[in-house]
């Protein structure tokens, strides 16, 4: 019986001692932003990207700081929430980035570019898989709206273990319709109707404790680990049939002390073409290799590779000269 207590005992006491060292503990000490402080990280690829604190503004009384980033994407599918944002305050509850449009961006892009993939596989389906002698064209026509709140919280100033927060709403809309020629006029025959999706995505963020992390620029004790996982509500203007939900996204963030985001980790789903399976891409005349790439999740990853934090001492010496 003791053998079975002891690693649940061993558990919940490491737990506890987490939950006590950051439980009153302010997070602006994980997110510096002294000017000219920058990082540099590394992806997956073997690609450097950097983060620079800039001169910020002023937005409806509340003072940002600013955030540079490069290689700036060319992609707005590309764009990161948590790295690429611009501009960033730290409140008296929450460090906060002003999203303008950046997200409603990246988004409208994402959702684009599946619809792309989505139109290309419908046409080739349908083109290929009626009689040759109706010589069927197919026209798929459609339109991305998307809508995101101004703020983003990425983290409470008090670090509270295993209390979840919003962090944002994004809320898209997919209108779509086939317009098909060939097929034969049956008398009475109805239009193809429109299409409509709408997705409803709210992401939560949540402290799951401490950890040390080993990267290229150091290693790092008492990291905070953060995790953001969205969850995504679906409704259609026609029946569907049963199959999988919308993709979703989880991203893990480490911060160290003094020093900021360490690591970055994030398997992402695709939004729209989670729907399909594997077997509909298979449809459009694809090997089965091919048809599971263009549903499988995305992974991206950053690790710290160098930094500099520029003390707040020396900025005021800089600025007194």
């Amino acid at each position: 019986m003791l053998k079975k207590l002891f690693p649940f005992l061993i558990f919940s006491l490491t737990f506890y001692f987490s939950t006590t060292l950051i439980g009153n503990e302010s997070t602006q000490k994980y997110f510096p932003s002294t000017l000219d402080s920058f990082w540099v990280y590394e992806d997956q690829g073997g690609n450097e990207f950097t983060r620079r604190v800039i001169q910020g503004e002023e937005i409806a009384g509340k003072t940002y700081y600013g955030i540079s980033y490069e290689p700036v994407s060319e992609d707005w599918a590309d764009f990161n929430r948590y790295m690429h944002l611009s501009l960033f305050n730290i409140g008296e509850e929450w460090i906060t980035f002003f999203v303008e449009d950046e997200i409603k961006k990246a988004v409208m892009a994402r959702l684009t570019k599946e619809m792309e993939i989505f139109s290309k596989l419908a046409k080739s389906s349908l083109e290929n898989n009626t009689p040759p002698e109706l010589n069927l064209t197919v026209d798929f026509n459609y339109h991305v709206d998307v809508e995101a709140k101004d703020e983003f919280n990425l983290l409470p100033i008090q670090a509270t273990p295993d209390v979840e927060w919003d962090t944002t709403q994004i809320n898209a809309k997919i209108t779509m319709k086939f317009d098909i020629q060939g097929l034969p006029d049956f008398q009475g025959a109805a239009e193809m109707p429109e299409f409509t999706l709408d997705f409803t995505i709210l992401e939560t963020g949540k402290i799951l404790g401490t950890e040390t992390v080993e990267v290229a620029a150091g290693t790092f004790k008492d990291c905070l680990k953060i995790e953001y996982r969205t969850k995504t509500e679906m409704t259609a203007s026609q029946p569907t049939a049963t199959g999988d939900l919308p993709g979703e996204s989880v991203t893990t963030l480490w911060f160290a002390p003094n020093v900021g985001i360490v690591k970055f980790h994030q398997q992402s789903d695709k939004i729209f073409l989670n729907l399909m399976s594997d077997r509909d891409a298979v449809d459009a005349t694809m090997s089965d290799e091919e048809a599971a790439e263009i549903t499988a999740p995305s992974v991206k990853t950053y690790e710290l590779k160098r930094y500099q934090i520029v003390s707040e001492v020396l900025l005021n010496d800089d600025n007194k000269k």
